[in-house]
């Protein structure tokens, strides 16, 4: 399933180059939207990983830095028949985490500094636990693909506006067409990055309510990763973690956690379950 997904959100992105190609640029547009489909489709398989690590800062970490994280995915990782993932830590006090990887032999799992900061090891392991699950459960390449595609329409976007304010790929021969050129550009830049939001919120959010599950059952202890959900969220929400929005989807727990409209617009936007409700599912208790 996760495979014929990656292939329609591929297909989408090529589908959505072409269109703005020709709208903006016409034949030559076009033309230059098939060649970006293909870079982004070969990229999107091959360097996703490494893309959405970079746009978030991840650096690889020895066992020397951080012994507790190693020895923790060894023995996730050898008891439940997975290679062991490359280790990555993000340079931010908001305390976090996510995996990618086009599949388990290419994995990678990066934490944030406040991961280590605030949990306890039985804690950690449950957020790590989550983590494997989404290598074991494939579903990181889909992820890691819609990270792609909802930066690449984001980028997209800015390049419609930019060559319609200067009159399009092929010139444009009236003020008049130049000023609904910029109005279409306009358009473009607002709602691309929308669409990229509808991508990611394609990928369902019971893949977040799966992994809880599948880590609760590496450690045989929910209780671990319900307290650190607890934990994520109330330092998260005083620290927030500055993120892209095009990889928000991939972390255990929604960055920009901000309050106000801006909140109210990213809570509708959101691609993760309330964490209350991840907790009562891991629990069976209720979280006020």
């Amino acid at each position: 399933m996760n495979g014929l997904k990656t292939v329609l959100l591929l297909g989408l992105l090529t589908g959505l180059l072409l269109f703005v190609g020709e709208a903006v640029g016409g034949q030559n547009g076009l033309m230059l939207g098939l060649g970006l489909a293909v870079v982004m489709n070969f990229a999107s398989y091959f360097w996703s990983d490494k893309i959405a690590l970079a746009m978030n800062g991840a650096v690889p970490i020895s066992r020397e830095e951080a012994p507790m994280v190693y020895r923790i995915c060894e023995r996730l990782a050898t008891n439940n028949q997975l290679p062991m993932p490359k280790i990555y830590m993000i340079p931010t006090d908001s305390p976090n985490a996510f995996a990618t990887g086009r599949n388990p032999e290419h994995a990678s799992v990066a934490v944030t500094q406040g991961v280590l900061k605030i949990l306890d090891e039985r804690e950690l392991e449950g957020v790590l636990a989550h983590e494997l699950s989404h290598v074991k459960n494939r579903d990181i390449l889909i992820s890691a693909v819609a990270a792609t595609i909802a930066g690449a329409l984001t980028m997209i976007a800015r390049m419609a506006y930019w060559a319609e304010l200067f009159g399009g790929f092929g010139g444009r021969s009236s003020d008049n067409e130049r000023g609904g050129g910029i109005f279409s550009g306009l358009l473009m830049i607002i709602l691309a990055p929308i669409a990229a939001l509808l991508i990611q919120l394609a990928i369902s959010r019971s893949r977040e309510y799966q992994a809880d599950a599948s880590g609760a059952e590496m450690t045989h202890n929910p209780d671990g990763l319900a307290s650190a959900l607890q934990k994520l969220d109330a330092y998260s929400k005083r620290i927030p973690m500055m993120a892209s929005p095009s990889t928000a989807h991939l972390f255990i727990i929604q960055p920009f956690t901000g309050g106000g409209l801006m909140g109210a617009i990213g809570n509708l936007f959101s691609t993760h379950p309330p964490i209350a409700k991840r907790i009562e599912r891991l629990t069976g208790r209720r979280v006020e």
